[in-house]
């Protein structure tokens, strides 16, 4: 078929977060929580229309919603592997408006750190027919874990 194709490619990024690695893993692990930074809170989707989270090996989470622009984005996810406080593994894909672009692996591991928790977020991913690349897709990686850290500075925050 023309104008068919698939391009490859892995990135790691290490952050480190100043909160116990127990609450950078319920970050990621508690709906509410993740919600808050990912989900309905996260602001690369102008509305959200579908946040699911079954975070437990074989549990899928689910982003739906609209693009700026009014193009359909999905992101289904399935947990393959979950080390309680230390490792998530999920295989995950990404449409727009109904067309797969990519279909990735993920895998973030967490560490004690000092007072903190270090954080490495790796990915192995498949983009197809030019739609998404690996720098795209490591882009959009750093701004999620930028808004983890904000919301994990807001939650080690001393209320006033």
């Amino acid at each position: 078929m023309i104008g068919r194709s698939v391009s490859h490619g892995t990135f790691s990024i290490e952050r480190i977060y100043p909160a116990p690695p127990e609450r950078v893993f319920a970050a990621w692990a508690i709906r509410p929580e993740k919600n808050r930074w990912f989900g309905e809170g996260d602001d690369f989707l102008s509305s959200t229309d579908e946040y699911t989270l079954d975070f437990q090996v074989g549990g899928r989470e689910r982003l739906a919603g609209t693009l700026p622009g009014g193009r359909a984005f999905t992101y289904d996810a399935i947990y393959q592997d979950i080390v309680d406080g230390r490792r998530i593994v999920s295989s995950y894909d990404v449409a727009i408006d109904g067309r797969r672009t990519s279909v990735s692996l993920m895998t973030i591991e967490i560490d004690p750190a000092g007072d903190g928790t270090r954080l490495i977020l790796t990915e192995q991913g498949a983009y197809f027919d030019g739609l998404d690349s690996s720098p795209q897709r490591e882009e959009g990686a750093l701004d999620s874990l930028t808004k983890l850290g904000l919301y994990l500075d807001r939650q080690m925050s001393p209320i006033a």
